[in-house]
């Protein structure tokens, strides 16, 4: 399928044949037709996912190095990305640009190649050494399009094919394998098995010979208990006669029982009464006893008052940064009362303690990405100085690239401005803060990303997305 074939739900879907043959790239490979009237341009080829992916690389690893003028202007935004977001978020815009430029192609091409070396030279005089990584090739054939260029892609392709054919044959080898060991270990179980029936019937005979001997006396038993129940049954009807004159004793004791239980029930009856009286004393005991333990409890309050923290948790993570060259000293944290327009961010600030964390970047690029980067910080760390005078919750912005910032003004009083060292993220130095404070603190991470709002939730925070700050921060 042709380069930008995967990407037909983010940009609107470029015309191969208008932005490449009508344009005469010189290096494309495509020649016009031997007839008369417009000339015949060859479609772009269906490019192996392997190959697609590795021209976007290559593409996207050049792409900050070309002069400003020489970037089209759809990859302009795209060329300030992170080097580890640029080929992933910028695909779709790479892809149409290299199909439907190919003056672009042309000057991303001469980059490339010149970092390819060897390789780069064997591609454009239509060759590919045996050694080399077919993938690879493929790529580099695209973009500088030598003669015999479709060929290499063929090639490629056929390449990639192979190698996944060869690992299908292998899998299905090992499968075979694990089965036939599988089968083997069937074998040896029922031969295990076998002898454990043979086992078990040898045993199941021989109590069975047990129970026949068994059967036997209990039917000689059988006899001799007939002939004790009858001699018993004799016995039985005289006792019965005996039983008869003991009824009418105990019928006589019972009588005189009954008459001393009447006794006994009237002597409880005043028990009771006297067990009620004494355990309503004893409530009155242990309500007296936790009104003065709670007084107790309130007086010990009083003597020990505490007196309230001079730092805060994030100040410690804060702390760790104040050695790295280039951050920016962390702002007081001071604290204010706020109200918000959106209803969420107000009832969240309300809460005591608030601890209000906010993603910079992504808060800035949202709502006012036209601007310079120290133009989207100053305005975003003013706004938020406003936010900590009304609101008095403690506030702390995070950016990307400590080292790239140098003499940085102050923050205003209650916010906190922290960048994120050298190989560290915003993402990460966010989630530290959140898992620095005490469980049950009210903290609101203010970001629209998914991967950050889900990572900071796991750790008891409020996550909310960056337009509702920027609707506070418009309101004010």
């Amino acid at each position: 399928m042709p380069l930008t074939e995967p990407y037909d739900d983010h940009l609107p879907q470029e015309d191969p044949v208008a932005g490449d043959g009508a344009v005469g790239d010189p290096d494309s490979g495509d020649t016009p037709g031997d007839s008369g009237g417009d000339p015949a341009v060859e479609p772009e080829p269906t490019l192996p996912e392997p190959v697609r992916q590795r021209i976007v690389a290559l593409t996207a690893a050049v792409l900050p190095t070309l002069p400003a003028d020489e970037v089209p202007v759809p990859l302009r935004r795209v060329a300030k990305f992170a080097p580890n977001r640029r080929a992933r978020l910028g695909a779709p815009a790479i892809a149409a640009q290299l199909t439907a430029d190919p003056l672009f192609r042309q000057r991303v091409t001469a980059r490339v190649l010149a970092d390819a070396g060897d390789l780069g030279a064997a591609v454009v005089e239509g060759t590919a050494p045996a050694a080399a990584d077919p993938v690879e090739v493929a790529a580099l054939a695209y973009l500088a399009r030598p003669r015999g260029w479709r060929e290499l892609i063929d090639s490629s392709g056929a390449a990639v094919r192979a190698e996944a054919d060869s690992a299908v044959v292998a899998e299905l080898v090992r499968e075979a394998e694990q089965r036939a060991t599988r089968a083997e270990h069937d074998r040896a179980v029922a031969r295990v098995e076998a002898d454990k029936l043979r086992d078990e019937l040898a045993r199941v005979r021989e109590e069975l010979g047990q129970l026949r001997e068994e059967s036997r006396q209990l039917a000689r038993t059988l006899r001799e208990t007939q002939t004790r129940e009858r001699k018993a049954s004799e016995l039985l009807a005289t006792e019965r006669g005996r039983a008869a004159r003991a009824s009418a004793d105990v019928d006589a004791e019972l009588r005189r029982a009954r008459a001393r239980l009447a006794e006994a029930e009237a002597a409880a009856g005043v028990a009771r009464a006297s067990a009620k009286e004494a355990r309503s004393v004893d409530d009155a005991r242990l309500w007296l006893l936790l009104e003065t333990i709670g007084q107790a409890a309130v007086g010990l309050r009083r003597e020990l008052a505490l007196d309230p923290v001079d730092k805060l948790p994030a100040d410690f993570v804060a702390d760790a940064f104040a050695e790295q060259p280039g951050t920016a000293p962390a702002g007081p944290a001071a604290r204010a009362r706020d109200t918000d327009d959106p209803a969420r961010l107000d009832q969240l600030l309300a809460l005591p303690r608030a601890h209000l964390v906010v993603d910079g970047y992504n808060v800035t690029k949202r709502g006012f990405g036209e601007m310079s980067l120290e133009q989207q910080r100053k305005r975003l760390i003013t706004g938020l100085g406003g936010i900590a005078a009304q609101t008095g919750d403690e506030v702390t912005v995070v950016f990307d690239g400590a080292e790239r910032m140098h003499g940085l003004p102050p923050a205003p009083r209650g916010v906190r401005v922290l960048f994120s060292r050298k190989g560290e993220t915003a993402d990460e130095l966010i989630r530290r803060l959140v898992r620095a404070e005490p469980a049950g603190r009210p903290v609101v991470v203010i970001s629209s990303d998914r991967e950050v709002a889900d990572g900071v939730r796991r750790h008891g925070a409020y996550p909310l997305g960056a337009d509702s700050l920027l609707r506070r921060l418009a309101r004010s």
